[in-house]
């Protein structure tokens, strides 16, 4: 509690002193309310920390909660150089023979014709070009670089136009399909009049060029291979369905080379998993204990005493130590090697991991993922964390309880403000008139000692 103020003299009294003595004596439930709505600002950034910490941790446990999720595949190639593998999720465990006989390749048709340069001598004035079923008209006089770009600008035409230097002096418009296979294969009929005048090759003379093998630098072709035995024919080199649940990109045409594919289970991807699940968790724990140490010395603005947090770990501690019956050999998390340090923390034990995948992560997968009726681990966990999590989860609600705090406080501080602001005003205009009366006093008592002397 503040002392009253007291006046030391009569005269050179300082009353914006007094004054702001006064307001700040009277500002002290302001200053509380401040403080208050401070520490609850904190408090809300701190559940804001704490969601994402929450929703990291249950990103990581979503990852191996549903069936399947703790086997992955990975594929290897005899010759990445010639066929290279990548397996995906619903890979099938397995040794597969490719041989390439043919790679999908695009049509590419060059110009019979050249010209000394690329961009002034003109090859055409008018007319048409016709590729495919795509007619492109040509306005006035065109470069070979004018009408490359007038056929590119042409969305719908079926290849790409370019200029190409054949020699000295010679350059040759080359046209190349936008797609690979023969049924990307396009025809050109050439319309086009005037200039230096450009022209295709028309082996069988039907006034369409690029449907004979001869009137193409490259003939359009689809990829075809024998995999254990079977032949694939795509017009793509890259095959989806031809090894279930893995792509396979042909790269090198050898009818006489047998490349070997295997596929097999990947127990480092389950493990890259669970170490994100452990680095996740022990993220959250480190956050928990810093708000609980900074609560220990009096941090208002903590979270390390509300209720909630202590709620949180325990929830966690529970289901990480748990039991559950999946039908599988392992029933506790521990045994897959997802181990519980002193410190609270998680740690991965690579040795307990190895064992428990040696054979295979089927199961683990009945512990992590389980089945509907009955969730496993990290299903459980996932479904935990959700509950703190959703939009209209735990977390929301906490926070949005303390901004609904943070405005009422608000409003009981502008007001304040205005009854201190009023209060101001009065005292001043108080304190201005005791200086004018001290002023008149002192005039007075001045007067009144010089008529004394006087006498």
């Amino acid at each position: 509690m503040g002392t009253g103020i007291t006046f030391s003299g009569f005269n050179s009294i300082d009353f914006n002193v007094v004054l702001n003595a006064v307001m700040q004596q009277e500002s002290r439930p302001l200053t509380t309310l401040q403080s208050r709505q401070s520490a609850l600002q904190s408090r809300v950034t701190g559940f804001g920390t704490l969601q994402t910490r929450v929703s990291a941790l249950e990103s990581a446990a979503k990852a191996l909660s549903t069936a399947g999720s703790a086997t992955a595949y990975k594929a290897t190639s005899s010759d990445p150089l010639a066929a290279g593998v990548l397996a995906g999720a619903s890979a099938v465990a397995g040794r597969y023979d490719i041989i390439v006989n043919e790679l999908a390749r695009a049509q590419v048709t060059a110009s019979a014709s050249t010209a000394p340069d690329a961009d002034t001598t003109v090859v055409a004035t008018g007319g048409t070009i016709t590729i495919g079923a795509t007619v492109i008209t040509i306005g006035s006089s065109s470069t070979l670089k004018q009408l490359s770009e007038a056929i590119n600008a042409n969305a719908n035409a079926p290849a790409r136009a370019s200029v190409v230097q054949s020699g000295a002096a010679s350059f040759q418009l080359v046209l190349t399909s936008k797609s690979t296979g023969a049924a990307n294969a396009f025809t050109i009929a050439n319309g086009l009049t005037g200039g230096a005048g450009l022209s295709f090759t028309d082996t069988d003379a039907d006034l369409v060029s690029g449907d004979s093998a001869a009137d193409n630098a490259v003939q359009a072709t689809n990829a075809q291979a024998l995999i254990n035995n079977i032949l694939v024919t795509s017009a793509s080199n890259t095959l989806d369905a031809a090894v279930p649940g893995t792509t396979v990109t042909l790269y090198k045409k050898d009818p006489a080379a047998t490349i070997v594919v295997d596929v097999t289970e990947d127990p480092s991807a389950l493990k890259t998993k669970l170490q994100s699940f452990v680095s996740t968790f022990n993220d959250l724990v480190k956050f928990t204990t810093d708000q609980g140490l900074s609560a220990g010395r009096g941090d208002q603005g903590s979270i390390g005493r509300d209720p909630l947090l202590r709620q949180l770990r325990n929830s966690l501690r529970g289901a990480l130590g748990a039991q559950y019956a999946t039908g599988g050999p392992y029933s506790y998390l521990a045994q897959v090697g997802v181990q519980a340090t002193r410190a609270g923390t998680l740690e991965l034990n690579a040795t307990t991991f190895a064992e428990a995948t040696k054979n295979g992560a089927a199961d683990v997968d009945k512990l992590l993922a389980g089945t509907t009726m009955t969730p496993g681990a990290l299903a459980s966990i996932q479904t935990l964390l959700t509950q703190y999590t959703q939009t209209s989860g735990i977390l929301k609600g906490v926070q949005e309880q303390l901004t609904s705090q943070i405005s009422r406080l608000g409003s009981q501080i502008v007001s304040m403000q205005d009854r201190l602001a009023i209060r101001r005003a009065a005292l001043q205009r108080e304190f201005s008139a005791a200086d004018s009366a001290m002023s008149r006093l002192k005039s007075q008592s001045g007067s009144l000692s010089s008529f004394g002397q006087s006498l």
